[in-house]
């Protein structure tokens, strides 16, 4: 619910056709405000138990066709969003491949969870203390 300006090659379409989109196996990313990604690609988005929701909307969807999730990497409140085991409700389990945050960008591997590439001005030390999933950092960035 933001202004946004389009450019040229914007396209607009109905919510039918984006379902479509993303039921077909179309769409590579996703953005979600991710609330948990835990270290064995679980994702939980849609509800903070106690609190009314509407439902999980099409959250269900998008992790089911896309494998890829850009958030942050931490709360509002400082606490972990990338987490060893989510606590709260899941939309996906093992859903997630990829995690990009503002922080860096990890990717799901048979050894675990790998740090991959970091943010500029972003140290292996900071995001260490910002994430409570254990996780390995590649060899390119030792």
């Amino acid at each position: 619910k933001q202004t946004v300006t389009a450019l040229p090659h914007t396209a607009y379409f109905d919510s039918a056709t984006s379902f479509a989109m993303i039921r077909g196996g179309h769409i590579d990313l996703t953005i979600l405000g991710a609330m948990q990604v835990a270290e064995n690609g679980d994702l939980a988005n849609w509800m903070i138990p106690g609190k009314l929701v509407k439902g999980m909307g099409g959250a269900m969807d998008l992790v089911a066709g896309v494998k890829r999730v850009v958030m942050e990497h931490n709360a509002k409140d400082g606490e972990a969003k990338l987490v060893k085991s989510c606590s709260l409700p899941l939309t996906g389990t093992g859903v997630v491949d990829k995690i990009i945050t503002d922080l860096g960008e990890f990717e799901m591997t048979p050894n675990g969870l790998q740090l991959t590439t970091l943010a500029p001005g972003v140290t292996v030390a900071e995001i260490q203390a910002k994430t409570e999933a254990k996780f390995f950092v590649s060899s390119e960035l030792a």
